[in-house]
């Protein structure tokens, strides 16, 4: 009987370290991203452990661009809950007249255009430990396509609650 009630207690004490080991992570975040160009709402969510998807609204000066992201995440720098991410993606969006700043250009649209282009991400993730918060600062390199073809290199930070 005393072997028994033991083997319970270990048991239920392994369950509870591995629940406490798992919600450390998180599978899915939603917050907002502030960038050089767009800001707006955005959700992140994990496929497995170094795999997610990141959807993005920005919003702009006259318009609005929608980006998906595939990214893959991995520990950095020896610290726990630091995340460096890579990844590709690309846009689709719409923007009215207006003059717009990019990469040290400034672009003039005399109409309403369409943005369709390729992504890229690069950047470091930090999950607050016991708080379900995420800041993030990355690197978002595009290449616009339809109104191109041209580079842009936008900076962003994000701000995400998980769950």
């Amino acid at each position: 009987m005393k072997k028994l009630t033991l083997l319970t207690f270990l048991l239920a004490s392994l369950m509870f370290i591995s629940s406490r080991v798992d919600a450390q992570d998180y599978k899915t975040a939603v917050g907002l991203k502030f960038g050089g160009y767009e800001s707006g709402p955005s959700i992140k969510y994990f496929l497995d452990q170094s795999t997610a998807l990141e959807g993005i609204i920005g919003i702009r000066n006259h318009g609005v661009v929608v980006t998906g992201l595939y990214e893959l995440h991995q520990p950095a720098f020896n610290v726990a809950m630091l995340k460096f991410y890579y990844g590709f993606g690309a846009h689709v969006g719409s923007i009215g007249k207006g003059t717009y700043k990019t990469f040290g250009n400034d672009q003039v649209y005399t109409d309403h255009h369409i943005l369709l282009g390729a992504d890229g991400v690069l950047g470091l993730e930090y999950k607050i430990p016991e708080a379900p918060i995420a800041v993030s600062l990355d690197l978002n390199p595009r290449v616009e396509l339809a109104t191109g073809p041209f580079f842009d290199l936008a900076p962003g930070l994000g701000l995400k609650y998980t769950f």
